[in-house]
């Protein structure tokens, strides 16, 4: 089962709830995740001066440290691989020394792409914080719902619309200007 097409880069459905089991560390869940996703759009911020699209992710360990960031470089590195998430991914992995990141959390801009969704439920994390649905190529619930279908191997918790305006705006803008 699927969740309903959300408008292009809109808040779209949520399975937050109340109780969600997120980080703890002083902070309320919502605005652990907000907080998160300031720094995811930092770094899409950063990747607009390549002319690639303004993706940021950041994966954030259970005790709430940021261990792993990437902004998107598909144009910068000439790397159809190079995704935001795959980049924050690897970094987590690097830095924790496992390829397994059980319970961490991987904040992201924009929905993942099936390569990306993919890749964080290989990488087993607990859950995906995102900001802007993408109806076009979403694969956590838009187009595609992978990382929860019955079959997989593993399935991530999907918490969507954390500053979803903030991150719709951000890609509004850039494609206005380039294209």
């Amino acid at each position: 089962m699927t969740s309903p097409t959300p408008p292009p880069y809109d808040a779209g459905p949520s399975d937050a709830g109340p109780n969600d089991a997120g980080p703890a560390r002083g902070l309320g869940v919502e605005q652990r995740y907000a907080e998160w996703m300031g720094r995811a759009l930092t770094l899409a911020g950063a990747a607009v001066a390549t002319g690639d699209v303004p993706v940021g992710a950041v994966v954030a360990d259970p005790d709430g440290r940021i261990v792993g960031e990437g902004c998107n470089v598909r144009e910068a590195r000439v790397d159809p691989t190079g995704h935001a998430e795959i980049l924050a991914l690897r970094a987590a992995a690097q830095r924790l020394g496992t390829r397994r990141l059980d319970g961490c959390t991987l904040v992201v801009t924009l929905e993942p792409c099936p390569m990306c969704a993919g890749a964080a439920s290989l990488a087993r994390v607990a859950r995906i914080v995102l900001g802007a649905w993408d109806p076009k190529a979403g694969a956590c619930g838009s187009v595609w719902d992978l990382v929860r279908d019955r079959q997989a191997l593993h399935r991530v918790e999907v918490v969507g619309g954390v500053r979803a305006a903030e991150c719709s705006a951000l890609l509004r803008d850039f494609f206005t200007e380039h294209r």
